[in-house]
Formats: structure tokens, C-alpha cells, sequence
């Protein structure tokens, strides 16, 4: 168990009956360190989340694909087995049925193509139909393969959705009751403090690349993430109703007809990295050696991003915690 998390345990332990409920209550100050290191525990859980959800996205669409392909398999297998059917019809009208063509239409056409001593007794379109047959059968029983062999895939995708979300919701709980020890000047303060800008890099330096965006790209991400101020915030939502962190710099860029990754730390990668000092307009800027924050930059020392839930789609500093890298798209 990490030290925030152990803190945060501690913390949320009932006093011993009869003892003075103030006389070993925490600081704020230490209340706010853990709930800062559940926050920050939820969303790297977060985004672990999302990045398997887009795995189980992506596969879900492959499942579908395979099945599609599992159904034109069988329709022409059918549809291969009816014309043979009719061959076997006209030869019965014309006087009898062929014996190859009966052991044809058995279960194991390809047992009765071993035996080459029979082929001469099949006509050219009977056998041409056959191997088609043949290899439709053969065709369509890889792809049933296939298809099996993804939905187990998807299946563990699925279990691990959930672990993710239990884990999320678990320290999100933990986070709230702790929330609810702080008396409202508390809470008020907390909410100032965390808007204060108190990273390193948020310095007069930052930005010094320009106010105007990069591209027009850029620029039209800006724009959709500005829109999106005052939206709410909810793990594992991409908007347009509400987003986490990566969730809206993903979906301002997309309107901006530009798809990059779902999660922080892939975005981290999504584009080129440039100094902060040169950082302009939607650009992304990722917070956290694990990269498990981001946000989009705006100009004049300011980010828009999805903080935490209960804080809405806001304008915070740049420096409001430790810059990774600055990418951009």
C-alpha cells in the first residue's frame, strides 16, 4: 500500500469510544495531503481504465467484423450446398443419381475428394463446385476460430474494466468521506489553494512562445476545450456532456477533425514535444512523471482541463503541479 493510501486509511479509522473526538484529529493540512494522494491515485487508475476501454473498443468492432465474416461464410456454404443439391436433383429427373454426387452431399466432402479413383465419375462443373465447396467449409471454420479466439479476448477486457472501475470508485469514496471532515472554511481554502498555481514550471517564462496557436488545428481545439468550461467532470468520460482529464483534450481535439489517443499518457506521445517556454495555445501539457493528468494550454500562464470530480471544466495555472512535457499535436 502506498503512503497516501495508508494515510488516507488512517484517517478514515473511528476514534476508540470515550476518547475526545478533537484530541487526535488530523490538520487540514495533512486531511488535504491525502486526499490530494487519492485524487492523484484515482486518476492514474483512471486512465488505466480508459486505455483498456479503447482496447475493448477496438476489439469489440473486430468481434463484430469476425462475426460478419463467420455469417457471409455460412451463407455461401448454404448457398454452395444448394446448388449442389439442384445438380443432384437434375441428375435423379435425368435418369438417377450419380454416386459421387450423393457421397458429395454427405458431411465430409473433402474425405470423398481424397478418393481420387471416384473423380471420373464427376463432372467438371460437380467438381468445381465441390473444391468450392471445399474450401468454404474451410474458410468458414477459421473464422468461427477466430471470432471464438476475440470474444474470450474481449471477455478479460471486460473483467478488467470492472477491477478498474471498483479500484476508481473505491478511492473516490475514500477521498469524499475524507472531504467531509473538512468544516466548509476548510474546504473553501482547499478549493483556493489547489487554483494557486504551486508547481515549479509555472513561472513568467512559460508560454513565452506566443499567445497564438501553432496551427489551425490548434486553434480550433482551444476553442472547443474553452467551450466545454463549466462541464462537469467524470472519470472515463470523453464529453460531450462531460469528460476526465484526457477525455477532454481527446474530444477538443477531435473537434478540431484531429484524433489523438485516449489517455494522458499516450497523448504524452501524440505529437512533438516542445519547451515550455515555447508552449502555445493547444498545446498539451502533462502533468505528473506517470503522465496521469493533462491538460490543454490556453496562453497568458493558463490551462483548461478536467480536474477532479466535483470541480468542473475550469481555467487553472499552468504550474498548478509538476510539469512532464509539453506535446504538440
Amino acid at each position: 500500500m502506498s503512503a497516501a493510501a495508508a494515510g488516507a486509511a488512517a484517517a478514515l479509522t473511528p476514534a476508540p469510544a470515550g476518547a475526545d473526538p478533537g484530541a487526535d484529529k488530523p490538520s487540514a493540512k495533512s486531511v488535504n495531503a491525502r486526499i490530494d494522494g487519492l485524487y492523484e491515485q484515482a486518476e492514474v487508475a483512471t486512465e488505466k481504465y480508459n486505455g483498456v476501454a479503447e482496447r475493448a473498443g477496438k476489439l469489440r468492432e473486430q468481434v463484430s467484423d469476425a462475426q460478419d465474416a463467420v455469417a457471409r461464410g455460412q451463407s455461401k456454404v448454404n448457398r454452395l450446398r444448394d446448388t449442389l443439391g439442384g445438380l443432384a436433383g437434375a441428375q435423379y429427373r435425368s435418369g438417377g443419381i450419380d454416386p459421387a454426387l450423393t457421397l458429395m452431399l454427405t458431411s465430409d466432402p473433402e474425405g470423398y475428394l481424397d478418393k481420387a479413383t471416384t473423380l471420373d465419375r464427376i463432372g467438371s462443373r460437380q467438381m468445381l463446385k465441390l473444391r468450392q465447396l471445399q474450401t468454404a467449409q474451410r474458410n468458414l471454420q477459421q473464422q468461427r476460430t477466430e471470432a471464438a479466439g476475440k470474444v474470450e479476448q474481449l471477455d478479460g477486457l471486460q473483467d478488467a474494466l470492472s477491477r478498474q472501475k471498483k479500484s476508481v470508485r473505491k478511492k473516490l469514496s475514500a477521498a469524499k468521506r475524507l472531504l467531509g471532515r473538512l468544516t466548509a472554511q476548510e474546504r473553501a481554502e482547499r478549493e483556493r489553494a489547489s487554483r494557486g498555481g504551486r508547481g515549479a514550471d509555472g513561472g513568467s517564462k512559460v508560454g513565452s512562445g506566443g499567445a497564438k496557436a501553432s496551427s489551425g488545428r490548434a486553434a480550433a481545439a482551444a476553442a472547443a476545450a474553452r467551450s466545454a468550461v463549466g462541464r462537469p467532470y467524470a472519470w472515463g468520460a470523453a464529453g460531450p456532456g462531460a469528460f476526465d482529464c484526457s477525455g477532454l483534450t481527446q474530444w477538443a481535439y477531435a473537434q478540431a477533425g484531429t484524433s489523438i489517443p485516449r489517455t494522458s499518457q499516450a497523448q504524452r506521445s501524440a505529437g512533438r514535444q516542445v519547451p515550455l517556454g515555447e508552449a502555445r495555445p493547444g498545446d498539451l501539457i502533462v502533468y505528473r512523471d506517470d503522465a496521469s493528468h493533462v491538460a490543454m494550454y490556453m496562453g497568458n500562464g493558463q490551462v483548461v482541463h478536467a480536474p477532479h470530480p466535483g470541480a468542473p471544466v475550469r481555467y487553472d495555472p499552468v504550474g498548478m503541479m509538476p510539469i512532464s512535457s509539453v506535446t504538440r499535436p
